[in-house]
């Protein structure tokens, strides 16, 4: 059999990682039926050498192709990635199209497979915002529509599909449907409608894998002079609080408001320092606000997982937040992992610089939350294999 997954950022290279220590332990154990796994770069993230840092802290293997697509609009770089990647997956005909999250990346992996009639697996299927103003919002509901297999973190996600119409909903093994009471399934139409599985989340396999070698390779908290739960922890990067100027003028401002009190670590995107240049914001504005270049993703497991209270845009770092129970505060007017919020460990406040200010600087009794593990049990990626063999 012969998969290719596409992938162009940060989050989704994070991801490969257990997929691919479960297809090696696949071939190892099975070696008369091989899985050859195929690696498509979309090129999406334009600082390519950040990238082959993260290929080589997780043991992921240089892509076979990278189509160098870069930066740029939301249609043209969407269409030149399903262009160039329609063009590969017809030279190699791959028995499966694996895609990841909700990026222009995975729109267009999906959108280039299933144009070609090639099965697509979604990844992290099933997360819904409801805001439709969301670009990554779109990408999740169009892909989910056009793939054959998705691949659920949670069984909110499960929930959200339902709504949808999706009925071919999979529970161990066996079709659970609650619009129809017979066993005698097999000539029924909406059996081809995709199959809805929850397998857990492929992230926290990875995170599993990444804080072992983390907290023995990082120095990130010594080089930085930082102790535990002394400090705030920050990360912005979605277009809705980047390229709005007010939105990031109103979250700085907060920032410089919270850092009178405690020190502030924030790595800067590169989109966000691009804005933040225009508005001519920079490290002499702050007292112990510290701006500091990207980092790799494990120096950013050891600065969260130390962290007091985290606040962020990002979908990832929320749940990262609530696997380590460290407080977040969600730069966003809504999230797709309400799971965090619902047990009171992330609180949702936009760009409100009062409501960043008063959530971030209010007490919390960690000791008083509910804590469950809503993202499985660390084996998404051995069960994403496992399925997909028996195809």
């Amino acid at each position: 059999m012969k998969i290719a997954s596409i992938v162009g950022a940060r989050p989704q290279f994070i991801k490969l990682a257990p997929l691919i220590r479960a297809v090696q332990e696949h071939n190892k154990n099975n070696p008369k039926l091989r899985i050859e796994h195929l690696l498509i770069h979309t090129g999406q993230h334009y600082d390519y050498e950040m990238n082959k840092i993260f290929f080589k802290e997780l043991g992921i293997p240089e892509p076979a192709y990278n189509l160098e697509v870069g930066s740029g609009s939301q249609g043209w770089q969407t269409g030149e990635m399903i262009k160039k990647a329609e063009e590969i997956l017809e030279k190699e005909k791959p028995h499966w199209v694996l895609v990841y999250g909700d990026t222009n990346s995975t729109l267009a992996g999906a959108l280039a497979a299933a144009k070609l009639h090639i099965s697509v697996a979604h990844i992290e299927a099933g997360l819904r915002s409801y805001d439709r103003r969301m670009p990554e919002e779109t990408n999740r509901v169009l892909i989910d529509h056009c793939s054959d297999i998705l691949y659920c973190p949670t069984e909110s996600a499960v929930k959200n599909l339902k709504k949808e119409g999706f009925t071919n909903i999979i529970n161990n093994g066996e079709l659970i449907t609650e619009n129809f009471m017979t066993k005698n399934l097999s000539n029924l139409s909406f059996l081809e409608s995709p199959e809805v599985i929850n397998v857990g989340d492929i992230m926290y396999d990875a995170l599993l894998i990444s804080l072992e070698i983390a907290e023995k390779e990082s120095i990130i908290l010594d080089t930085l002079k930082l102790k535990p739960k002394e400090y705030y922890l920050v990360t912005i990067h979605r277009a809705e609080n980047t390229d709005d100027k007010n939105n990031l003028k109103n979250i700085m401002q907060a920032l410089f408001e919270i850092s009178k009190g405690k020190q502030v670590i924030f790595p800067v995107h590169p989109r966000t320092n691009k804005t933040l240049e225009i508005l001519h914001i920079s490290q002499k504005d702050f007292i112990k606000l510290k701006m500091i270049d990207p980092i790799s993703y494990f120096d950013m497991l050891m600065l969260l997982k130390n962290a007091k209270k985290i606040l962020t845009d990002s979908g990832g770092m929320q749940k990262e937040a609530y696997i380590f129970q460290v407080p977040c505060i969600t730069i966003r007017n809504n999230t797709e992992w309400v799971e965090t919020v619902e047990s009171g460990w992330n609180t949702v406040v936009g760009a409100n610089k009062k409501r960043i200010i008063e959530s971030t600087l209010s007490n919390m009794d960690i000791q008083n939350l509910s804590y469950r593990k809503f993202f499985g049990d660390g084996k998404a990626g051995g069960k994403i294999i496992s399925l997909l063999i028996k195809k």
